[in-house]
């Protein structure tokens, strides 16, 4: 009875083998390549699938979401025959899981190989400056020679990156210094526009403030003017409102000659010809209050003043 007994674990444990080896999960994204004694049968999906155990055997699980790979930094030479190191990141995925296993051995190490031959093609026709600037050209040419190249192989390029572009060490301290230069070019410009603005604003300040002085001056002379012209008809009138008489205006006009003489700078000053009547009417005023006038008293008698001659000395 022993051997019967082992017989039967060894068929119990065959057939929960078997059906471990029949029934196979496939997760969601995912593909699997069935062969059938070392020959492609078919691909199974995500879910519950059924294979024939001990003939159908699984070649390849393949991941169908979108990979990112990023490859080491690769050394390029430029058209100006400068190295430069380039890091490249390419996001791919798996359209086809037959050809991703049957068309090429490692797609993974053959994109990375493919790029970096696709990515010196490109920057060997590039100098320097253009290479540090064409990154979205460069991008989309790598991408396009790779999506070409890996369509056979079931792969399709969705990105291609360059992560890094690092120059010489001695390229960098030139470039540094350049813009450093240029910079300062810069900061030179905007002191001197600065400079030129605020010449230009203060400039346009002192002609505003000057028209806005001569201005004010013009019109406070023009009120001084006014204001002497209404004095001067205000004495105008009044005069001749009054009725004054020729001896009045006589001594009103003795009366302002010192003021014309008046100040440091009137050392020479001209007497209008109006002075001796003016002169005259006052002399004849002052006569007819004079006790010496003629009709002031009833005895009095005129007297003429004796001339004398200063003896003559022979």
């Amino acid at each position: 009875m022993e051997p019967v007994i082992i017989v039967l674990i060894i068929l119990v444990v065959l057939v929960f083998i078997a059906l471990i080896r029949t029934i196979q999960v496939i997760p969601q994204a995912s593909a699997a390549i069935v062969e059938r004694f070392g020959r492609y049968t078919r691909t199974l999906n995500a879910g519950l699938n059924i294979v024939v155990p001990f003939i159908d055997t699984i070649r390849n699980r393949i991941d169908l979401r979108e990979q990112v790979v990023p490859f080491p930094p690769q050394p390029v030479i430029t058209q100006d025959n400068l190295v430069v190191n380039i890091d490249t990141v390419i996001y791919y995925q798996v359209t086809d899981a037959r050809a991703a296993t049957y068309e090429v051995a490692s797609y993974i190490q053959a994109i990375e190989q493919l790029t970096v031959t696709t990515l010196r093609n490109i920057i060997g026709g590039m100098d320097l400056e253009r290479t540090l600037t064409s990154r979205e050209e460069i991008n989309a040419a790598l991408r396009g020679v790779l999506d070409e190249a890996t369509g056979k192989w079931g792969i399709r390029v969705n990105r291609v990156e360059l992560k890094a572009i690092e120059p010489p060490t001695s390229i960098q301290d030139s470039m540094e210094k350049q813009m450093r230069a240029d910079r300062d070019k810069r900061a030179a410009i905007l002191t001197a526009e600065g400079t030129r603005q605020a010449a230009i604003l203060t400039a346009e300040g002192e002609k505003q403030s000057q028209i806005l002085r001569a201005e004010g001056e013009a019109k406070a002379a023009a009120l001084r003017a006014e204001g002497e012209a209404q004095a001067v008809r205000t004495v105008f009138e009044a005069i001749h409102a009054g009725d004054p008489d020729q001896k009045l205006l006589s001594y009103q006009y003795l009366q302002m000659l010192p003021k014309i003489a008046e100040g440091d700078a009137n050392k020479l000053w001209i007497v209008p010809s109006e002075i001796g009547d003016a002169l005259k009417g006052l002399s004849g005023a002052m006569g007819n209050f004079g006790p010496m006038a003629s009709g002031s008293g009833g005895g009095g008698t005129d007297k003429t003043p004796e001339r004398r001659e200063k003896p003559s000395i022979d």
